[in-house]
Order: structure tokens, then sequence, then C-alpha cells
């Protein structure tokens, strides 16, 4: 390995481990120590000496005498002894190789410009942390802010809905106002109308006219006619009072009325004892506006009527 693959650019020179030739002696000896053992196992076994059997057979119908045994076979001779192969010769050590000459002044500046480097790494990964922070911290905040406007728009809009709703609401109540006065105008100006036609029919009868009021408002025989304009009231009386009292109180009331059946006036000539009652059978008589009439079409101007307590329906 030569100098120049042994150092890279700015590294300090290393010099190679020396090999002491441990390895292999150690190996050398192994190799000479498994060779003996073979030659040592090759000698004992072609020294070791065949083994004789000689054996006597006896036949006593001929004793004819055995065969003598065969000559001993001559020993083999021993292989030559070899000789083991030299050890192999150790690798000589490698040359020393004195390290370059470094002028302190390059690596001086190596090493600063190393560290220059390294710390406008260290700025730029700082910048890149802090700029991704600002952008999330951004993110964020817009959500918020878009988040807040969306509540305020939705406010805002709820706002103008119940505005709205508010204020159709009064216009409704205000057109409905003015349809039920302009209704209670109407309806005063027709009675005021009628009432002025009846007086000027009275008038007219009293100065010897033509009669035609009091042959509106004259009495004739009816049975039935004072019975429906009861019943009628009847219907209306709203009590919610108990009818567990002593006897059978009465409220009595006189009812002014126009030839149409219009109630113009209403009298209590006599109370009943109870003002819950007495105040539920009157307001049933204005209620029950127009009353019924006679069979002839006629009404009675005036017309007395009482009502007890326990005949309610």
């Amino acid at each position: 390995m030569t100098t120049a693959t042994q150092m890279t650019e700015g590294s300090p020179y290393r010099v190679p481990k020396r090999d002491s030739g441990g390895r292999a002696f150690a190996l050398a000896i192994g190799m000479h120590a498994l060779l003996f053992v073979f030659l040592w196992g090759g000698i004992n076994w072609q020294n070791s000496e065949p083994v004789a059997v000689e054996a006597e057979v006896w036949d006593l119908s001929t004793q004819q005498a055995a065969p003598k045994a065969p000559p001993p076979e001559p020993e083999p001779e021993p292989e030559p002894v070899r000789t083991p192969p030299p050890p192999p010769t150790p690798a000589p050590p490698p040359e020393k190789v004195a390290p370059p000459k470094v002028d302190p002044d390059i690596a001086l500046k190596k090493q600063k410009e190393k560290q220059d480097k390294e710390r406008r790494l260290a700025e730029e990964e700082a910048k890149r942390k802090q700029q991704a922070e600002d952008e999330r911290k951004l993110a964020e905040q817009k959500k918020k802010d878009d988040e807040k406007k969306k509540r305020e728009e939705e406010k805002e809009k709820r706002l103008a809905e119940e505005k709205e709703q508010a204020d159709k609401k009064k216009e409704d109540d205000k057109k409905k106002e003015l349809a039920k006065k302009k209704a209670a105008a109407e309806s005063a100006a027709k009675l005021e109308k009628q009432r002025a036609e009846e007086m000027r029919r009275i008038l007219g009868s009293a100065a010897g006219g033509t009669g035609t009021a009091e042959k509106s408002t004259a009495p004739k025989s009816d049975s039935g006619y004072k019975a429906a304009v009861a019943a009628k009231i009847k219907s209306n009386i709203s009590y919610a009072g108990s009818q567990d009292v002593p006897g059978n109180p009465s409220a009595e009331f006189q009812i002014t009325q126009l030839p149409t059946g219009e109630i113009i006036s209403v009298r209590k000539i006599k109370s009943s004892g109870i003002p819950a009652y007495d105040t539920a059978v009157e307001n049933a008589i204005a209620k029950s506006s127009p009353l019924p009439k006679k069979k002839d079409g006629t009404v009675e101007r005036d017309i007395t009527a009482a009502f007890k307590l326990k005949d309610l329906p």
C-alpha cells in the first residue's frame, strides 16, 4: 500500500502495524508436529512381526504325521525416512515509510476551513428550523384568524337575520294595529251612523213623522224572542268561579239595541252579589252583539234580562 492510498485529504498520517512473525512461527511448529506424528505411526506399523500359528492333528486310525508348517515370509523392508520440508520462510516485515512532512500552516488552514464549513452547516440548519417554525406559527395564526373571522361573519349574519325578523314582526304588528284601529274606527263610524239614524227616526216619530222607527221597535207578541236573546247571552258567559253558593244569585241588566240588533249600551240593574259573575255576564252581553231578532225581523229597543248563576249550561 502506497502513501497516497494510506492518506486522504485532511486526515493525519498513520504508520502501518508491523507484523512480528509470531503467527508464521506458530504455524511452522504445528506443521512439524503433525509430520512427526505421521512418520512415527508409519514406522511402528512396518516393524511389527507377523505371528505364526502351528497346529498338530492326531488321527488314531492312520497315524500320519502332519505336514510341516510353511516357512515364514520374509519381513518387508522399512520405508526410507522422509525428510520434512523446510518451514516456509516468513514474509519480511513491511518497510517503514516515513510520514510525509505536513506544513503546519496548511494543516491549520484545513482545520479552520473544516470548522468554518461545520459552522456554516450548523447555521443553515438552525436557520432552516427557525424558518419552518415561523411558517408553522404563521399558518396556525392564519387558521385562528380565519376561524375568528368566520365566527364573526356568522354572528353578524345571525344578528342581521334576527334584526330582519324583528323588523318584520314589528312591521306586521304595526300593520295589524293599524288594521285593528281602522276596523275599530269603521265599526265606531258605523255604530255612530246607526245611532244617528235611530235618533232621526225617534225625533221624526216624536214630531209626527211616518212612524218607521216606532214600527221597527214596537213590541209585538213573540214568545220565543226573549228566550233566544237570553240563550245566546248564556252561551257566551265564561265564569270559572264556584257555583256552590247558597240560593241562586241572579244578575239583571238592561240592554239597549239598534233595529239591526247591534247593542249600543248595557246597564246593570241588579247585582248577583258576586262581582266576578256580574262581570262575566256583562262581557257575555257585549260579545253577543248583534242579538237575535223576532220572527218578523223587528227588535225591542230596550230589553231587561236576568241571568241566574245555577241556570248556566
